[in-house]
């Protein structure tokens, strides 16, 4: 089964909203008709930036996606400082993170709220992208596969099969964030694999191999072509190098890597 990649810019708390428009215009401007038609592009700017975004987006018929990079798991209410799915509907928002490494961690996020945000997500008809990742400790153990489908599967108890169908899975390696290391495509192909039989079994092999799922973890332009190689991998989520335009669209045609 075919899968249209997806190539994510996590800008995570980086670029103002002046910052965000000159951003999403350079990108529109160096991306062609054939790289639209070959992956799916997709920003996720910081919620201050997002109707700049959303504006620039509509007004040019740009065709890159927006969303967000964290919503709450209600819907509305005295809940000061978070941003309902709601909210991020009207906007035409159309993905939304959950459960990145950093909310688990810093924001120390369980895998229960998670799966409400998740389930937020859905019912505002936003695509929740689901992360999973082990850190250093549990890698070098060996435990890494055992500990992402735990958590995988806890994020998403809850959820039905028809659920399950319309959501992302984002693997990103803890160990790899940020810190400029990177799994070899072989450990993303390894990892992704296993979430895909791990789909299987909780959902159906049609419902597995229609879901894209994404590798995360200091992706590079020089990285990407050999990662997206693999014929598990469907996208990536992108961090640091997603606020370097140059580098965010040299990603985005990884396919022409070499050529």
């Amino acid at each position: 089964m075919t899968r249209k990649p997806l190539i994510a810019g996590n800008w995570k708390m980086n670029l103002n909203h002046l910052e965000a428009i000159a951003h999403v215009q350079r990108l529109a401007f160096s991306l062609k008709e054939e790289d639209f038609e070959e992956v799916d592009v997709l920003v996720l700017p910081p919620f201050t930036d997002m109707r700049s975004v959303q504006t620039l987006i509509d007004a040019d018929r740009l065709r890159i996606a927006f969303g967000a990079q964290d919503l709450s798991d209600k819907d509305n209410g005295a809940y000061t400082g978070q941003i309902s799915g709601v909210f991020l509907s009207k906007l035409g928002c159309k993905y939304a993170l959950t459960g990145h490494s950093e909310r688990r961690g810093i924001n120390a996020e369980s895998s229960e709220l998670v799966m409400q945000k998740t389930k937020a997500a859905l019912r505002n008809n936003i695509t929740p992208i689901v992360c999973v990742g082990e850190p250093s400790d549990i890698r070098k153990n060996g435990n890494h596969v055992t500990y992402t489908l735990d958590q995988l599967e806890q994020s998403l108890s809850d959820l039905t099969k028809e659920m399950i169908k319309d959501i992302a899975i984002a693997y990103e390696p803890v160990w790899a964030i940020g810190t400029g290391e990177i799994a070899t495509p072989q450990d993303a192909e390894q990892m992704a694999l296993e979430i895909r039989n791990w789909l299987v079994d909780r959902t159906s092999l049609t419902i597995a191999q229609g879901m894209r799922i994404l590798y995360g973890g200091s992706v590079k332009s020089s990285t990407a072509a050999g990662i997206m190689a693999m014929p598990n991998i469907d996208g990536l989520l992108v961090g640091g190098a997603s606020i370097d335009p140059d580098e965010f669209v040299g990603i985005c045609r990884y396919r022409l890597a070499g050529v």
